[in-house]
């Protein structure tokens, strides 16, 4: 069993999926880490019509520092821009209709921290994968942890480490094939196959 410090992403991109739902994999997640800036903790990247498009959960910036402690600020109506943003993007996909209401319910969810908000959106997520995985939250931060560390594993801004395959996208006939989206892009072009595509993706540990 490999045991895995993992970061909390709000609706994690593939990759990331690859690494948690491996069944030889233990999982821990990170929650005592200093919040870092432009990263998939607190935004998704979905294909909207132009291409690539980042939905970003606004931030209170109250002074804390620790992950755990990161507020949500709800000045903005960003629950209703960003699904408003999704259905958009994916209505016309296979698989956007059988999705949707359970899809829904993610931005049903009110939560004062970001870390709450984003666990709670995965076990949303866990259900419409059909999968029940097990993980826990680590009791300290360690700045060299004897896990194997994924935090700075995955990056918003630069390509993928991780060996996708394409798959069918609702406009890749138009901007090309758009690797290691959000967990949403492929539940909405995949349907059930999603979770064959995630066992398959190739990882170097």
């Amino acid at each position: 069993m490999n045991n895995i410090l993992l970061p909390v992403f709000y609706l994690p991109p593939i990759s990331w999926f690859s690494v948690f739902l491996n069944p030889e994999n233990g999982i821990l997640f990170e929650q005592f880490e200093h919040f870092p800036k432009q990263t998939y903790r607190n935004r998704a990247n979905i294909y909207g019509a132009n291409g690539k498009l980042s939905l970003i959960i606004p931030i209170s910036h109250n002074g804390k520092r620790e992950l755990k402690d990161i507020e949500i600020s709800y000045r903005e109506d960003w629950r209703n821009l960003h699904w408003k943003s999704i259905k958009t993007a994916y209505q016309s996909s296979p698989y956007f209709e059988f999705y949707e209401d359970k899809l829904k319910k993610i931005f049903e969810i009110k939560e004062q921290n970001l870390l709450d908000f984003n666990l709670k959106a995965l076990e949303v997520i866990q259900q419409i994968l059909k999968t029940e995985k097990a993980w826990s939250l680590n009791a300290e931060y360690i700045k060299n942890p004897q896990e194997i560390n994924f935090r700075e594993k995955f990056s918003a801004k630069n390509p993928s480490e991780f060996e996708v395959e394409e798959y069918y996208q609702t406009f890749s006939d138009k901007s090309g094939f758009l690797e290691d989206l959000s967990i949403l892009d492929l539940i909405c072009n995949k349907g059930p196959e999603s979770l064959t595509y995630i066992k398959n993706i190739k990882q170097s540990y």
